[in-house]
Order: structure tokens, then sequence, then C-alpha cells
């Protein structure tokens, strides 16, 4: 379908909200409901996203869209659901990095391709993550905590509560040549806490979890683990600038797929119809408020991210020695 007609059938309303063109023989879409799938349990930042667009896509399509959970297995059962579903736009899988980024290279065997098997129809945001310590840790910038913590080699730990979060503190820690042992928890708060004891000195966290403690004056942030400075705290610099390092990227996203082979039609009319959402300012700022920075994308700037990300998620498991299990 050509782009202006896509467009002129945005424009045009109907009772249940647009007029959407016709897919193959199938009428328009959708003509049913749609199924979210998510790898996450209810009340996440995965499943509040999920729930907070399918609200804003039913309004815009008419037929409902329903959050399914199936979390587990590093969220293999939700990738391999939507994989084995029919390519007809009815299953989508809103799903992270950690499947689509990090599960290639620290599991031998997956039961999907994040490549071959899905379609990408575009990035929804970020979940910034922060290099942080105690406040009362005498230092404040990153800067200054490499040689500090390389003063206190073999009595230096730290906290992570996903493997996300320990891939990117053991990378730096190699990287470093920090010397430090990593503690498991099994979650953020735990792991922050222990932090606030001396226990460990130092953890990758999110922001959302974090956010508290820091504007507390409890912890400290040092960096972000992304490319770029996020949007919800401009002024705290990368790793990456900070250290001069290249290709430390390594945030925590969302974004929306299909089964592979998804009709073009139906993967423009949902990429348009996030890309219309995350444009609205009340979207905007609902996303801001829970600490998600909005990344909108087309399905072929989507797929380059995803490249890029394997590629530098690859490297830093590699550097941070996590043998694939």
């Amino acid at each position: 379908m050509r782009r202006r007609t896509l467009i002129q059938n945005l424009c045009l309303p109907t009772v249940t909200g647009l007029a959407w063109p016709a897919i193959g023989q199938q009428g328009p879409y959708p003509s049913k409901p749609v199924k979210i799938i998510i790898g996450f349990g209810p009340g996440s930042g995965s499943d509040l996203l999920a729930r907070m667009f399918a609200d804003e896509l039913q309004k815009i399509f008419g037929p409902q869209f329903v959050v399914e959970n199936r979390p587990g297995a590093s969220v293999m059962i939700a990738a391999s659901a939507v994989k084995a579903a029919a390519p007809d736009g009815y299953t989508l899988l809103l799903t992270s990095s950690t499947s689509h980024s990090v599960n290639p290279f620290v599991f031998k065997k997956l039961p999907y391709d994040p490549v071959a098997d899905f379609t990408p129809i575009g990035s929804i945001g970020l979940f910034p993550a922060i290099l942080a310590v105690n406040a009362d840790t005498p230092v404040r910038s990153i800067q200054e905590f490499i040689p500090w913590a390389q003063a206190r080699r073999g009595d230096l730990f730290y906290a992570y509560s996903s493997l996300t979060f320990r891939i990117a503190a053991e990378s730096l820690n190699r990287l470093k040549m920090l010397n430090a042992k990593g503690v498991p928890y099994k979650s953020s708060p735990e792991a922050m806490t222990d932090v606030l004891g001396n226990r460990a000195q130092f953890l990758v966290v999110d922001l959302a979890s974090s956010q508290a403690l820091v504007k507390a004056g409890r912890l400290r942030a040092l960096a972000v683990t992304s490319g770029k400075r996020t949007v919800l705290a401009p002024d705290l610099p990368t790793i990456e600038e900070s250290l001069g390092l290249r290709d430390f990227d390594m945030p925590s996203w969302a974004g929306l797929f299909g089964p592979a082979n998804l009709p073009a039609d139906v993967v423009e009319a949902l990429s348009g119809a996030l890309t219309r959402t995350m444009a609205r300012p009340e979207i905007r700022a609902r996303m801001l408020a829970t600490n998600i920075e909005p990344l909108p994308a087309t399905p072929v700037e989507f797929k380059a991210f995803i490249g890029r990300q394997l590629a530098i998620w690859k490297q830093k498991v590699q550097e941070a020695g996590v043998e694939p299990e």
C-alpha cells in the first residue's frame, strides 16, 4: 500500500475510530481482538507499558487489544508463543532487550531466533539504568570513582538484581580492572539496601527503582549505561562519554513485534499508530512520569537498532566473562 493512501485512511473517522486499509482478503484490520503477549508479570514496567498502549491502540483501531502475561524462562515462553502464532497481526509481542539483545548470548540454545522469527513493528521506550554508589562514598563522578575503586581491589563488591545489570557492571569491572566481586540479589530494592549498608560498594540499577533514594540523597548516580544521555536525567553523563569508551550502549528497551512474515500493511498500520500515540504530549508525559523515555522508531529504524544492540551485547557478554548456560 502506498504511504499516501495509508495517511488518507488514518484521517477518516469511523464508528470505531479510524478506517484502516484492507489486509489481503480478510477485510479491514483489525476485525477482531488483538492479543499482546508480554514475558513479565502484572505490575512490571513492561506490563504497565503494554496496558497503556493497548488502551491507546484500542481507541485508534476499535477492536479490543488484550494484554496477556506469560512470565518465566527469561521471556522465552512469551517469545516462543508469538513465534508460533499465525502472521496475521492478531498476536503480537511487546518485549524488551532481555529477549532480543541479551538472551542470544547467555543461553546456548534458544527456542527462537530474535531476528529471523519476528517482524519488528516499532520501538516504544527506554528504561535507563545508572551506575550508582552510596552517597556517603567520597566520589562525585565516575572519573573519581574508577581510581577510588581500583585502590580497593580485593575488597570491592557490586550488587546486581538481573542479568542485564550484572553484564553492564561486570563489563565495566573488567574494562577498568577493578577486581570487584558480583553479588546477586532477587530485586533492585534488596541490592540497593546492601549498597546503602556498605555491604556492596556499587551497582547498576534502573532509574525508576533508584530515583526515590537518589532524590533523598542516599544513593548517588554517577552515569547512565546508555550511549546517549537520557531526557529523564539530562545532567547525568554516560559511561561512554565519561571514560572515553566505545559501544558502551546498554539500555533496557521495549518494542513491539509480530511473528515473522507479518503483512507489510499490518506493520505499517501498527507502526503508524505507535508513532501517532507517542507524539501526543499526554502520552509522552505519562511515560516520562514512570521513568520510561519515549523512543519512537519506524520498523526499518527499529530493525537497525536491534542489529546494533545485538552486536554490543555480544561484545559486552564476552567482556563480562559470562558463560552461556
